[in-house]
């Protein structure tokens, strides 16, 4: 009887490809879940918990993100500096004019592990508010995914 193993990828085996999502008239969370699994390697057949097999990711037109319902005045953004009553609250239309790219970043670490896998998941994430970025050389023949 020939017995089988699970095959389990490890560091250095897998390929990482460049992604590169459209965010112009996405949905924030739904775009953000696409990044996420993208992120993760969790939509390839060779996804193993335990090292990197997600791809790195490029997101185009940040600024042109859409948000449902009443978010623009009622979600809020917090930043804490340690010191005792120095929080600082930001409303997310604040913030979309401001730092549009740190939105979307904020909303796929929050769908990323907690530990230092996912903060090695998030270096691999490049937001741009524009639609030009500065990673042609990486992309060349990788097609634009609008939304995942």
């Amino acid at each position: 009887m020939k017995r089988t193993s699970t095959y389990f990828a490890k560091p250095g085996e897998t390929t990482e490809k460049w992604r590169v999502f459209d965010a112009q008239g996405q949905t924030l969370g739904r775009l953000a879940r696409n990044i996420a699994i993208a992120l993760q390697g969790k939509d390839k057949a060779t996804f193993a918990r335990h090292t990197l097999t997600g791809d790195f990711v490029i997101v185009t037109n940040a600024s042109d993100l859409r948000v449902t319902g009443n978010k623009m005045d009622q979600k809020m953004y917090y930043r804490h500096s340690g010191y005792v009553g120095n929080i600082k609250t930001f409303r997310l239309r604040e913030m979309m004019e401001s730092r549009p790219n740190r939105v979307l970043e904020l909303a796929v670490k929050g769908m990323l592990p907690k530990n230092h896998m996912g903060r090695q998941m998030l270096r691999r994430l490049k937001v741009y508010s524009g639609p030009n970025h500065p990673h042609q050389a990486q992309v060349a023949g990788h097609p634009v995914v609008n939304g995942g």
